[in-house]
This record gives C-alpha cells, sequence and structure tokens, in this order.
C-alpha cells in the first residue's frame, strides 16, 4: 500500500485522494472542474472570486460561483482586502451552496496586489488575519487558506501565518512553494512548506510545478504535506489531476486519453463553455484550452490550420475541425 493512502477529510468532508486542482483565475471554471471532477481530482477549486465585485452582483463573479453537479464539496475561493466585503461576499458563496470558503493569500498578479489583496496580505499580516476572522465569523462553513512561503526572500512568513491563522479557524493551509516576487519563476521549494506543516495541526497542501505522479510523491516527501495541488500541469489535461490521486494512493492510474476520446473530450469542454459564457465570450474563452490541449497531446498544427481553429469566431467551425486535427497524425517527433 502506498503511504500516501491513508483517508484525507477536510472539516468533515472526506476526500476520495490526496490530488486537487488548483484555483486559476480564469481557468479553473465550471467546465474545466467538472471534467476534472468527473476523471478522479480529490477536489477542485472555483477560479478566484473578486468579494467586493461578488457583493455589488458583478455578473462575472456571480458566474465563477457555479457549481459542478459530482460528489465533491464545492470550494469558493474568494479574494479581498477589507473584512466588510469578504463576509459579504462569504455569505453569498454560502446561500450559493458552497461548502467550503477558500481565502487567496496567494496571488502574485499586480493588479490583486496593488489593492493588498492576494499575497500582498502576507506582507501585512494582521490585516490578513482580520478577514480570516470576518470569513470564520460570517458563515459556519468551514474556511481554509492558499497562500505562498512569503513575500520575498526577506520575508518568508508562511509558518507564522499560517499559525495564526489556524489559530483563528483555518481548517487547512495551502502553501505554494515561491514568494510573491518569483512570481512562477524558478522552481518551487517543497522542502520550505515543512515548516509550515510542523507549525499547524491541520492538513497542508502542497503547490506548485507538481506535473506528475514522480514531483507529487517527491513534493510530499520534502514537504510532509497531506495533499498535493495541481494547476498549470492540468492545463489541457484535466485527467491529471485523477491520475496522480490514483497513483499516489498506490493503484494503477487509468491511460490518458486516446485521440478518439480527445475529440469528445475537447468538444465536450468547447461546448460547456460556450454554454456557461454564451457564444460571444465562450469562442474567445475556449481558445485556451484549445491550444493546452493541442500542448499536451503533442499536436503541432500547420499555421494555417492554428489560425483558423484558435481565431474563428464560428463555434461551428471549431466543432468541425476538432475530429480531423485529432484524427490526423501531427504529433511533435521525440
Amino acid at each position: 500500500m502506498s503511504e500516501f493512502a491513508c483517508a484525507l477529510s477536510i472539516a468533515g468532508h472526506e476526500l476520495p485522494n490526496r490530488a486537487f486542482l488548483a484555483p486559476m483565475a480564469g481557468i479553473t471554471d465550471e467546465p474545466m472542474r467538472r471534467l476534472a471532477e468527473r476523471f478522479g481530482a480529490g477536489l477542485v477549486v472555483s477560479e478566484m472570486i473578486a468579494s467586493n465585485a461578488l457583493a455589488t452582483g458583478m455578473d462575472d463573479m456571480v458566474r465563477k460561483l457555479g457549481k459542478t453537479s459530482g460528489s465533491l464539496p464545492h470550494v469558493v475561493q474568494l479574494a479581498g482586502c477589507e473584512a466588510e466585503w469578504m463576509k459579504r461576499g462569504a455569505e453569498i458563496a454560502h446561500a450559493a451552496g458552497a461548502d467550503i470558503i477558500d481565502i487567496n493569500m496567494g496571488c502574485p498578479s499586480k493588479r490583486v496586489t496593488n489593492g493588498y489583496a492576494g499575497s500582498a496580505l502576507m506582507r501585512v499580516p494582521d490585516e490578513a488575519l482580520k478577514l480570516i476572522d470576518a470569513v470564520v465569523a460570517a458563515t459556519p462553513l468551514p474556511v481554509t487558506v492558499k497562500m505562498r512561503l512569503g513575500w520575498d526572500e526577506d520575508n518568508m512568513n508562511a509558518p507564522d501565518l499560517a499559525r495564526r491563522a489556524v489559530d483563528a479557524g483555518a481548517q487547512m493551509i495551502t502553501v505554494h512553494g515561491r514568494t510573491r516576487q518569483q512570481f512562477y519563476k524558478g522552481e518551487a521549494r517543497w522542502h520550505l512548506v515543512r515548516p509550515v506543516v510542523e507549525a499547524v495541526a491541520v492538513p497542508v497542501v502542497v503547490n506548485g510545478d507538481i506535473v506528475d505522479f514522480v514531483a507529487a510523491r517527491e513534493a510530499l516527501k520534502q514537504s510532509g504535506a497531506a495533499a498535493v495541488m495541481i494547476g498549470r500541469g492540468a492545463q489541457g489535461q484535466p485527467w491529471k489531476v485523477g491520475q496522480i490521486g490514483v497513483e499516489l494512493d498506490g493503484g494503477e492510474a487509468a491511460a490518458s486519453p486516446s485521440d478518439g476520446e480527445l475529440v469528445d473530450i475537447v468538444s465536450e469542454h468547447y461546448e460547456a463553455m460556450l454554454l456557461a459564457y454564451g457564444t460571444h465570450i465562450g469562442v474567445r474563452a475556449a481558445r485556451k484550452h484549445l491550444d493546452w490541449y493541442l500542448e499536451a497531446a503533442g499536436i503541432e498544427l500547420e499555421k494555417p490550420v492554428r489560425k483558423s481553429l484558435l481565431n474563428a469566431e464560428d463555434p461551428q467551425e471549431v466543432q468541425a475541425m476538432i475530429p480531423d486535427i485529432y484524427a490526423s497524425d501531427r504529433r511533435l517527433a521525440a
């Protein structure tokens, strides 16, 4: 039996395995989460939702609350810098069917950190704690927190902030193994998550550069974490999270989809995005996913074909191209 095969639960929610889909803005929308869950992810998390925009009824933020139809707990990630907005956002998420509220303290985007949200909160831990207190008090739902190692090399305060977050009521901590100033450069330092694990008595999840079972196993060994979170490694291959989860449990993961199965998956994902966003926005929002599916499958298209696929405004044109693309021998040479 695998050393990682024992059961894991978060605030009473029993999870099927230890491989989670990370929240990624503009990426882990309901169609993406639905696929990852169907392929066996142990947990999926919504896109980051701005609490103030949600509280004022912005349509895009309300859409992001969408719940998959599966059996996993519905985790909604909120971002913000003001306790009142976070409180109202948590109340709205609760009313919309959330099972767990995750607080974003890890996003490195300048657009987010300039407003003292996301990873900027690690620079002002007292303010960060006010947000946690507000969310914990707003609903009976369990609250979790996602953070980075710190703001920069001189401020690696994840263990202390995690301890304070847990004292305030957080029931799981996720740590991306980079500082904010690293953004996504260099390598994630999984071993630096271990001090967080040692500082708290709740599950800790390690995140960053986990793209396959080998990386997942090493990340868990170096960090001592209870689970892994997969972000960019799931782009274009939403089945990857579930595969890693099965392997961490000591099982044999199902093979990646064949070309014929890819036709169905890509077409389903595309149609789901049109339904979620409406055709006008959906055809554009789906383009990055179409590109990632090609990249993950090692398919290189001739420039005119690629341009037609990724720039088409007519969804029927795109759907007509998908079977041909995956039926042809377009794999990159190894």
